[in-house]
């Protein structure tokens, strides 16, 4: 069984550099928006590394506001492969957890419903449209489309397809 990478290592995080631009090939925001996140995840994890670089911390936080209009904190837990269409208005939960191979769209909000309330777990290769909603203590399953416009606030199993609001399970899939 291979181990996993820790994106905090520099191996992990070289590797996962290359996955994501790899994922966001001929989307240069998204590939751009990625690098800016996995070094801004890297500083953050390592104790020296956030003192040395909070600079570049304080300049992630707010050029991706400003520039991107988007907020995608250096804390989240991130699998390699992200993929971001047209990010505008992508806000997510610093306490997040996204799988890998997964793509997220523009005007998605990705969060808890309550101050100290539980947050999403989103699995592996998961396709999440514009617009989306997913909100609370929820877990996404593993190849999952999700469509435009939906708002998700309960769990969704592995391969299916869900829309509408509240999202329910429109169609099964065929996994990998």
């Amino acid at each position: 069984m291979q181990q996993a990478l820790n994106p905090y290592q520099p191996t992990g995080f070289i590797h996962y550099i290359k996955q994501d631009y790899i994922a966001n090939k001929g989307n240069t925001t998204g590939a751009i928006i990625m690098i800016l996140f996995r070094t801004a995840a890297y500083c953050h994890g390592r104790r020296y590394l956030k003192i040395l670089c909070w600079p570049y911390l304080f300049f992630y936080k707010h050029f991706t506001r400003m520039f991107f209009s988007l907020e995608l904190p250096c804390t989240i837990n991130i699998g390699p492969g992200l993929r971001i269409y047209h990010g505008i208005g992508l806000i997510v939960h610093e306490a997040v957890v996204i799988g890998k191979h997964c793509v997220l769209r523009q005007s998605t909000t990705i969060g808890n419903a309550k101050a100290g309330g539980g947050s999403p777990h989103i699995g592996d290769y998961v396709e999440v449209g514009c617009n989306v909603c997913i909100i609370g203590d929820v877990y996404v399953g593993n190849e999952v489309v999700i469509g435009a416009g939906s708002v998700i606030v309960k769990d969704i199993p592995s391969g299916v397809v869900v829309a509408g609001n509240p999202g329910r399970i429109i169609k099964t899939i065929k996994t990998l």
